[in-house]
């Protein structure tokens, strides 16, 4: 694999419309980088086995947890430890990358209709 740049806007305008999508962009080593635009609220999940970090470029994400909400903005980030039940949601929506180990399911320990089986590539 030869290193290249990689331009986020780009990235960002090929996902599909709508208010939610992923994308993967990179791999390191076991990791994956995906990008995902996201607009009203996800479930309540976790993931058991690994920390989840998600870099906010556009927009606000409140991150909900069962005590209590965070509010991340555009050039600031969160990471989530393995186990801890979450739940992000957006009133206007935001974009951002989320770092993660590869294959992890994007809802964690539950099975919904917004369970994406796999991410593509754009």
């Amino acid at each position: 694999m030869n290193p290249e740049k990689i331009n986020l806007l780009e990235k960002f305008q090929q996902l599909p419309t709508g208010d939610y999508a992923a994308g993967l962009i990179a791999k390191m080593n076991d990791y994956e980088f995906k990008i995902v635009k996201f607009k009203g609220d996800f479930i309540w999940h976790s993931h058991s086995d690994t920390d989840e970090t998600f870099i906010i470029i556009e927009g606000t994400l409140v991150m909900n947890f069962r005590d209590r909400k965070v509010e991340i903005n555009a050039g600031e980030m969160i990471v989530i430890p393995k186990g801890v039940e979450h739940k992000p949601s957006s009133e206007n929506g935001y974009k951002a990358i989320l770092i993660e180990p590869e294959g992890v399911p994007n809802t964690g320990n539950v099975q919904s209709d917004m369970t994406l089986e796999k991410i593509q590539w754009v």
